[in-house]
């Protein structure tokens, strides 16, 4: 019991800071464009409490890291917050500004990422072990935060990587694109299920390594 309680103290701000930036980082970036949507709705903000999901950003983590426990490796942890409210109409130019209010969440985790290596840099060169609390959770917070830049990144809507992608293609096949979005989280939990969906992030999981690297 220990262990498991343990192992959720070094979880639990690294998950609740991830899926919190990301969440503000959209609703900032959308106001920047034009759309006041999250703003006015107090989502622009580092307060996790106005962002937390009971499902998604407490039970889903907790039941992967009880659930590896049990199974034993490393948990492949992910987790999300409460949409924040875009209305992209409202941006300058929707479909152009479409990709940076998208880009902003997996950015901002990438952010997250690098600020948690330069922690571990820290550490390390004050003679921290390895093994102890406050090194263990700068580690997981790399973990967590590249997972969801890579997660966000792959180009299925409704996730921010078909955003980015519904933004780059030309309007007549952006459309047609666009038709899958009803099918985008049940298409989600399929590859997730046969492990397919670790496979096809995995090139956007190398590149967030590459870049954190060069603070560590």
């Amino acid at each position: 019991m220990n262990d498991i309680m343990q192992t959720i103290a070094v979880y639990a701000l690294p998950v609740i800071f991830a899926v919190t930036l990301h969440e503000a980082a959209h609703g900032y970036v959308a106001r920047l464009f034009g759309d006041p949507t999250a703003m006015l709705a107090g989502r622009v903000t580092l307060n996790p409490i106005v962002h937390i999901d009971m499902v998604g950003t407490v039970l889903v983590p907790l039941g992967i890291l009880l659930t590896s426990k049990v199974l034993g490796g490393p948990p492949l942890l992910f987790g999300w917050a409460k949409p924040v409210p875009v209305n992209f109409n409202k941006l300058h130019k929707p479909k152009r500004d479409m990709l940076w209010v998208a880009l902003a969440g997996p950015a901002a985790n990438l952010w997250m990422a690098i600020m948690w290596a330069l922690t571990v840099r820290l550490l390390l060169d004050a003679g921290v072990l390895r093994d102890s609390f406050w090194f263990q959770m700068a580690v997981v917070g790399i973990q967590i935060n590249l997972v969801l830049m890579a997660l966000n990144l792959f180009p299925l809507l409704p996730l921010d990587g078909g955003r980015i992608l519904y933004s780059l293609l030309p309007q007549n096949l952006a459309l047609q694109y666009s038709r899958l979005e009803p099918y985008g989280m049940a298409i989600l939990i399929v590859l997730l299920i046969t492990g397919s969906l670790w496979v096809m992030i995995e090139p956007f999981m190398m590149l967030g390594r590459f870049i954190v690297q060069w603070f560590i």
